[in-house]
């Protein structure tokens, strides 16, 4: 892990069976990600590049290697305090919200800091600010079926933002929006990078998104080489 980096991976290598055959997915997989940096990864569907990032968030375990996010290694924690540390350094945004229907923008959005230990004023105060930020302070006690697509997925933006993470991990975060409103989302969450120091990693088809990243990879057989 280099000086600067805030995640890495060392030497993964992750395999699934399917069929009574071994399928591998990742091949030694090296990544370093440093404060501040917004990192694409593309590739073909199936590649591996959700079961990547799900690895790199702890949400999967790798067949071997090493995933270390602010210079420790998850596997020398327990699983409480894995997921004690993806709640504080890591921030997820997916291609569909996963909010939570029956609970307003503002009560979504602070659940990371309740869930982190914060008062629910220390933690609806922080979400108020992040929601300022995306745009949607006039809608904070809207519930997500009372929002448009591209408002519930800045909601979803804001949730990972809320905790100050190190990076924020996005699995095709604009996949389920029409074009125009995921430029708009693509320039509020590069915005946001910028303005916050927060390490971005996309996975993403949206080839306008990853042009406008710092680097851009390709998955392709396992491996991760430059974009060309």
């Amino acid at each position: 892990m280099s000086p600067d980096s805030v995640l890495s991976a060392k030497s993964v290598f992750k395999s699934f069976r399917q069929g009574g055959n071994t399928i591998s997915v990742l091949r030694g997989i090296d990544l370093d990600i440093a404060a501040g940096e917004r990192l694409a990864i593309i590739g073909l569907s199936g590649s591996g590049k959700s079961t990547l990032l799900h690895i790199l968030g702890g949400l999967e375990t790798a067949d071997s290697g090493n995933i270390s996010i602010n210079d420790r290694e998850l596997s020398s924690f327990s699983e409480r305090e894995v997921d004690a540390m993806r709640n504080r350094y890591l921030g997820f945004v997916y291609q569909f919200h996963h909010l939570l229907g029956d609970f307003s923008a503002l009560e979504n959005v602070a659940m990371p800091g309740l869930i982190g230990g914060a008062s629910k004023v220390d933690a609806q105060a922080k979400a108020r600010d992040i929601l300022d930020k995306v745009g949607l302070r006039d809608r904070l006690d809207h519930k997500p079926g009372q929002l448009s697509g591209g408002e519930r997925q800045r909601v979803a933006i804001a949730r990972a933002l809320v905790n100050d993470p190190l990076c924020v991990l996005a699995d095709e975060p604009t996949g389920n929006l029409d074009e125009k409103t995921a430029l708009d989302v693509n320039a509020m969450m590069l915005s946001l990078s910028r303005e916050l120091k927060t390490s971005f990693i996309v996975v993403t088809h949206n080839h306008g998104l990853a042009q406008n990243m710092d680097r851009v990879l390709t998955l392709t057989d396992g491996q991760l080489s430059d974009a060309e």
